[in-house]
């Protein structure tokens, strides 16, 4: 027992620095949104910039130039530790002002790709300028230990550890008491509001960046006499240091702070057990801590969808829908053909690499630039298809292609099992889990010589088909054109395959998913399931792509699959193209290893700069171009390109607005039937104790002054908020059924802001609703246009629409799906009085093929010229119930609107209809 003890103690120095950069990351995150992963690297700055000014010079990043500056003498350890920290706040300003600030309005998901790129930056830099130069550190603090059962512990861990929370708690104190703090929380809470009030969010974020960056500094610094310098390893602490600030939310300085400690003890602990127990791995337990934690953290802390307000914007670029396969696709295949025939050597191997990488990149397309969710582990997965095949062809001796395929579905296992928490999140947590998985399966499985070959690699059968010796070769003919028609056989059927992806309902669901997940979900898509799908079809291309790339290099080696190649690759997609299948074949040829790569290498000796130019090209796409290089080429206008059309005018007049006289009241049967629903957040009753019915053919106007309650309440009735009570349809229950489930039961609905699919266009946001309505989809959409006279917008991407084209495909793409009761929430908001009067000629037309409606607006006219019935709703709770007569002359609905005690009455000097109140405050 006091053994483990002592191992718990000594894991306190690593975990001091993973609680160090958790606190910079909460810090750079409160203060700017930013998630940067480039912390790690800038640890290693600072690390590195300390081990130089003890030996008397200064690093010089710069390429080019001597990589040190000589300085006479050596620094000592107190001012070589303020030299460091100062630089690494210089750097963090720099990269701010450079870098994030010009993205402060991007979202969250682009600022953490940008910070990918930021990292690496700075590792290749440092890798460039300092090489195999890796001066050795001193220590810092007074080295004595004491003894713990046979155990001797070094003082060092406990003071690190020391020094950390300290910090900590001052960084905790300062924001908490001090007017610095308050401006910190405020640019946070309020952007917009910090302004009014006389805050700077700039300079806020610019004080936050250098001191988070310092605080980063120091913990790399304070490492380095423990963990010997080396660029990769200081870089990945980064690792169980998001893990720690997952924990804390991002938000919570002692909670990130402890979970670090804790990760860097158990991460101790781990590595004895390694060594203690013989039937624990050989390698890679301690890797495993911040991956288990990570997903089974976002497993039970995530939601299921986010919540109002929540849904934040992806910038990935639009991913334009194939057309005309057959030219291209042949095009392509014959100039593939054309260059291995006539390359050979080191040229048609690069030819050959280019497709491999192609098909790796075409997953990545998959999972990030169809479903949204970012991965930075395809190449890891590839290793996995790698690994396995090995395993599969040498050890079981299973024949091509039975191998590679089963290879190919090893990697989809794991693929899934990390994207299990896409479940219940998205986005950022997504991407850390995935980082975590391919830093566990480096040192876990590919580096692990008790699992493979260890360094020098996993042997692996040469392919055969029928006799055919399939295999690469070696010597004078290597590498075989048989090898290489294979390949790009692989490549064309992969490129067909996700070509057709996208033009599907799943991958129209994938690009939903990717849009907006709440909308998405009351189409009627289980989110979760379709981000897992989108998992384990990426991870399949990956571990197929591996399982080539393996039999390209007879082996699996783990240098090809590590951390740092993945996270290249990544870069390498993004800058070609992540959402589109022809930018995918521009990252293969760009790749490291691809032709391009072989290339400039040869010719111009540029590739050890190939990593950093990487990068560079990363964070310029992000900020300028999410559309990638193949972006420039989507503009282009090709003979025989359609493009696509621009939303035109209706080549009939429109009906002439018609005066809304309503219906009678639908005497039918009851759809649907809301009771007792309350909804509380926190000590706040948002919605208490609603109850009403919906009747077949009937219109129900859902009205109250703002804050009322009004789209709560339909948040609770279609599942997207936590409500007690009952909601019943068509006499069955829906409490407890996810969004999705609610909407395929017949519940539809619209969103107050409205929430269409950009990437698709109006036809294929009908078709996503439509697809699971009775009868033909097409048809459903064709019936839908006509009935709102839109027929001339089927083909127009919906980022093009106007607002009010928008307003009209919300709600046609809610009556698609032929629900049994639609919930619009405002959908005349900003529209004109002509426009909302014709909105209302189509909502009576919908009616009129069978629609019940419940309708929140704030048009008034609208809202009791179309109703059967109004209900108003003041501080969540209803007030009046009753035709549109009895609500104009309701003194309880006059009193909230205006603002007096409902239980004013109407004196007899006061006029008896107060319509005109209504209108007006509308």
């Amino acid at each position: 027992m006091t053994d483990h003890l002592a191992f718990l103690l000594l894991g306190l120095g690593n975990g001091a620095v993973f609680a160090a950069l958790g606190l910079a990351l909460v810090m750079t995150f409160k203060s700017s949104g930013v998630v940067n992963f480039a912390t790690g690297a800038v640890a290693l700055y600072a690390a590195y910039t300390y081990a130089f000014l003890r030996k008397g010079e200064l690093l010089n990043p710069i390429p080019g130039f001597p990589t040190t500056v000589d300085l006479g003498s050596d620094v000592g350890v107190a001012a070589a530790v303020i030299i460091s920290v100062v630089v690494a706040a210089i750097l963090g300003v720099i990269l701010y002002v450079i870098v994030f600030r010009p993205m402060r309005t991007a979202p969250t998901l682009a600022k953490a790709v940008a910070a990918i790129g930021v990292m690496l930056v700075i590792q290749a830099l440092i890798a460039l300028r300092v090489g195999e130069n890796t001066p050795s550190v001193g220590p810092i603090f007074k080295i004595t230990t004491f003894r713990i059962g046979t155990s001797t512990v070094p003082t060092d861990r406990l003071l690190l550890a020391a020094v950390i929370v300290g910090m900590a708690i001052c960084a905790a104190l300062v924001l908490r008491y001090t007017r610095f703090g308050v401006a910190t929380e405020a640019a946070a809470e309020s952007e917009k509001g910090a302004l009014v009030t006389g805050i700077s969010p700039d300079r806020v974020a610019i004080a936050n960046w250098a001191l988070s960056s310092a605080t980063a500094g120091l913990g790399g610094v304070l490492i380095a006499p423990i963990v010997p310098l080396n660029p990769v390893a200081y870089t990945m602490f980064i690792v169980p240091a998001l893990a720690s600030a997952l924990v804390g939310n991002f938000t919570a300085i002692s909670v990130t702070v402890a979970a670090g400690l804790v990760i860097g003890m158990l991460q101790s602990e781990a590595t004895k057990l390694q060594t203690s127990w013989d039937w624990m791995p050989d390698a890679g337990v301690a890797e495993a801590v911040p991956l288990i934690l990570i997903i089974g953290f976002l497993l039970i802390r995530g939601q299921p969808l986010p919540g109002r307000g929540a849904v934040v914007r992806q910038d990935l670029g639009r991913s334009p829908r194939p057309e005309r396969l057959l030219v291209p696709g042949l095009v392509g295949v014959a100039v593939a053909v054309v260059a291995l025939f006539t390359t050979s050597g080191s040229l048609r191997l690069a030819v050959i690499a280019s497709m491999i990488y192609a098909i790796i990149a075409l997953s990545q397309v998959v999972v990030t630039g169809y479903a949204g969710q970012v991965s930075l582990a395809q190449l890891t997965l590839a290793g996995v298809g790698a690994y396995s095949l090995s395993r599969f062809s040498e050890n079981l001796d299973l024949p091509f292609p039975i191998a590679p395929l089963l290879a190919a579905c090893a990697a989809t296992v794991i693929g899934v099992v990390v994207g299990l928490p896409a479940l219940r999140v998205r986005g950022l947590p997504l991407m850390v889990a995935t980082l975590a998985l391919a830093v566990f399966c480096e040192a876990f499985w590919f580096r692990n010589p008790s699992l493979n070959g260890g360094l020098q690699g996993a042997p692996v059968a040469a392919p055969s088909l029928f006799g055919l010796d399939l295999g690469i070769g070696a010597g004078e003919g290597y590498p075989r054109l048989a090898f290489g028609i294979m390949c790009l056989v692989v490549l064309t059927v992969v490129a067909y395959a996700v070509a057709m992806l996208r033009r599907s309902g799943l991958g129209a669901s994938m690009l939903a998913v990717r849009a907006n997940e709440r909308s998405a979900a009351a189409a009627g898509i289980n989110v979760g399931v379709t981000k897992l799908v989108a998992f384990a079809i990426a991870s399949f291309l990956a571990g197929l792509g591996g399982a080539l790339l393996a039999y390209q290099q007879t082996l699996a080696t783990a240098g090809t699959y590590a951390v740092f190649a993945a996270i290249g690759l990544f870069a390498v997609t993004y800058v070609a193209g992540v959402t589109s299948i022809s930018g995918a074949i521009v990252a293969g040829i760009i790749a490291p290893g691809g032709l391009m790569y072989f290339l400039v290498d040869k010719y111009l000796s540029f590739g050890d700069y190939y990593m950093l130019v990487s990068g560079i090209l990363l964070v310029v796409t992000v900020v300028t171009n999410p559309d990638g290089l193949v972006g420039y080429l989507h503009t282009l206008r090709l003979p025989g390109r359609r493009t696509a059309p621009s939303p035109a005018a209706p080549t009939h007049e429109p009906a002439p607005p018609t005066s809304l006289e309503k219906a009678d009241a639908a005497e039918g049967p009851v759809i649907l039937s809301v009771r007792n629903v309350t909804v509380r957040y926190g000590a706040v009753t948002a919605v208490h104790d609603v109850g009403f019915d919906v009747r077949e053919g009937e219109i129900v106007g859902l009205i109250g002054p703002n804050g009322a309650g009004k789209t709560t309440l339909i948040d609770a009735i279609s599942g997207f908020a936590r409500a007690e009570g009952t909601v019943d349809l068509d006499g069955t229950t829906l409490d407890g059924l996810a969004p999705h489930r609610r909407s395929r039961a017949g519940l539809g609905r619209t969103f107050q802001h409205i929430e269409l699919y950009g990437e698709l266009s109006v036809a294929e946001n009908l078709a996503i609703a439509a697809r699971r309505a009775p009868g033909e989809t097409g048809e459903n959409v064709h019936n839908v246009l006509r009935m709102l006279e839109i027929e001339h917008l089927r083909d127009t991407p919906a980022a093009d629409l106007s607002q009010g084209q928008r307003q009209l495909v919300a709600v046609a793409r809610v009556l698609a799906g032929q629900p049994r009761v639609a919930l619009l929430d405002e959908p005349a908001a900003g529209l004109d009085s002509t426009e909302s009067r014709w909105l209302g000629d189509r909502l009576r037309a919908a009616r009129a093929h069978g629609v019940s409606m419940v309708l929140v607006d704030h048009d008034m006219d609208l809202v009791l010229s179309l109703c059967d019935r109004v209900i108003v709703l003041d501080l969540g709770a209803v007030i009046a119930d009753g035709t549109p007569e009895e609500v104009r002359t309701s003194p309880a609905v006059v009193g909230a609107y205006l603002g007096t005690p409902t239980s004013a009455k109407v004196g007899p000097q006061e006029p008896s209809d107060p319509s005109g109140v209504l209108e007006e405050m509308s």
